[in-house]
């Protein structure tokens, strides 16, 4: 009886282990089903394809093409058809490395619940395909696209495909200004900035851009706004369907500033073509007056973090929100925000001679030769000027005031240039209190400037008319 249950016993292992080799064989048997490929398993034009869809884990986006691409679910969505066509640019030869023949188990591969379905339509075919797993092995994704057969991939649709709605919306551009004629301002500035080549204006031959009363602005500085406003980030949109209510909601109804710029771009034949760009910014309502009441109180700290704002280009219908940084760049576009900042910004190599008053005492520097070349003498011994000019050049407004001189004069300068329209500046700094002075060019207040800036300039030039450094 023992020796029958011994027999028993070894029959089951023995058919355990018989078991075990059929399984194993057929495992390697369908291993070797796996082949190398450099087949192209789907080929479809993006122009004849007139619907397309996809699911995800989070969502379905759906669009069909009726003459243009339409989003499903709401036909207003302005759709950006290039990103469609790049999307199913995917598969006009789309191409597998691997082929998985006879598939028994879809699921091994992460093919019976997907990460993505792709469905297309073109014509009176219809397509589905779907994206398993990624084998990190070949670093590819598993694709069914119905035939029977498993395909390992290259080139990931998911890259292509794991998109919001957002990333499909047709957004407005903000072009790169080439030639800018004006730029003009409404709402919280309201003046327009015209291009001028006219140097006569100014005595720098930088000066192109003048406010109304022919006033130069600083050329970096204007081009450094029309930069920023072309930078301005509209990754990010509110509605793209704006209704009146939507408007008032976001204050584009009123919003606080408006920017109208007039300019010209040429093309590679050299052909030139003029347009107007509109764009509007502005704080909700609420958030408007909570701000400015914040701004008003002088030991409030307000951080360009805390500004939701928005912007609206021309009449479109798609309202953007901007970071604080966007909105307060836009702005800030006062004459005082763009004209220049130093108190004398022309170039030091026109001056060809210094009348200084200081300390009660006139002093006379001349000089010989032209531009870059032009050598300074004083009481007929040659000077280096460089501390003096840098020093000029870092007297900068503090802020900008026409407030009337009152406090005793530090120092007073006039620069002969040459320069028909613009032969002499005249610069002269008086005392204003500790920290600052006042600077006055031409017989009228500028700017108050750092103290320690004016006394610069003040040693600077002590150093050569004094001989002597205080």
């Amino acid at each position: 009886m023992k020796r029958y249950k011994r027999i028993v016993i070894l029959l089951a292992v023995l058919a355990v282990a018989c078991g075990a080799t059929f399984a194993v064989s057929r495992y390697e048997e369908y291993k070797e089903e796996i082949q190398n490929s450099d087949a192209v398993i789907l080929s479809l034009s993006a122009d004849d394809v007139t619907a397309l869809s996809w699911t995800t884990e989070d969502e379905t986006l759906a669009f069909h093409k009726d003459g243009t691409w339409l989003y499903d679910s709401d036909e207003a969505f302005p759709v950006d058809e290039d990103k469609i066509t790049e999307m199913l640019d995917l598969f006009s030869e789309f191409g597998a490395s691997f082929l998985i023949e006879n598939v028994e188990d879809y699921g091994q591969y992460g093919l019976e619940d997907p990460v993505c379905t792709i469905d297309l339509t073109a014509g009176d075919q219809s397509y589905e395909i779907k994206l398993g797993d990624f084998s990190q092995m070949d670093e590819e994704r598993y694709v069914d696209i119905g035939d029977g057969n498993v395909y390992l991939v290259s080139t990931d649709p998911m890259d292509t495909f794991d998109v919001e709605l957002s990333d499909l919306i047709l957004d407005d551009e903000i072009p790169t200004f080439d030639q800018v004629s004006h730029i003009t301002f409404a709402g919280s500035e309201n003046y327009t900035v015209t291009y001028s080549e006219d140097s006569g204006k100014s005595y720098s031959s930088d000066d192109v851009y003048y406010n109304p009363e022919g006033e130069p602005l600083d050329t970096s500085l204007v081009e450094n706004y029309l930069s920023s406003l072309s930078g301005v980030d509209l990754s990010t949109y509110v509605t793209y369907n704006a209704t009146a209510d939507e408007l008032e909601e976001y204050g584009m109804n009123d919003p606080e500033l408006t920017v109208t710029v007039d300019y010209s771009t040429t093309d590679d034949e050299d052909e030139e073509t003029s347009d107007t760009f509109v764009v509007s910014v502005a704080r909700a309502p609420d958030d408007r007056a909570t701000l400015e009441t914040a701004e008003e109180d002088e030991d409030s700290d307000t951080d360009t973090s805390d500004i939701t704002a928005y912007l609206r280009v021309g009449e479109s219908q798609i309202i953007y929100q901007i970071s604080g940084d966007d909105f307060t760049a836009m702005m800030d576009a006062g004459y005082d925000t763009l004209r220049h900042q130093q108190i004398f910004w022309g170039d030091f190599a026109d001056v060809n001679q210094l009348d200084i008053t200081l300390e009660g005492e006139s002093h006379t520097i001349t000089s010989s030769g032209d531009g870059d070349d032009r050598v300074y003498s004083y009481n007929d011994s040659e000077v280096d000027l460089t501390d003096v000019t840098t020093a000029l050049e870092n007297l900068t407004a503090d802020s900008f005031t026409d407030e009337a001189a009152t406090g005793q004069e530090e120092i007073g300068l006039t620069l002969h240039l040459d320069n028909e329209d613009f032969p002499t500046v005249t610069i002269r700094i008086t005392r204003y209190d500790g920290e600052l002075c006042l600077a006055e060019v031409d017989g009228s207040s500028v700017a108050l400037v750092s103290r320690s800036d004016a006394m610069d300039l003040v040693e600077a030039v002590q150093a050569i008319v004094l001989g002597q450094s205080t």
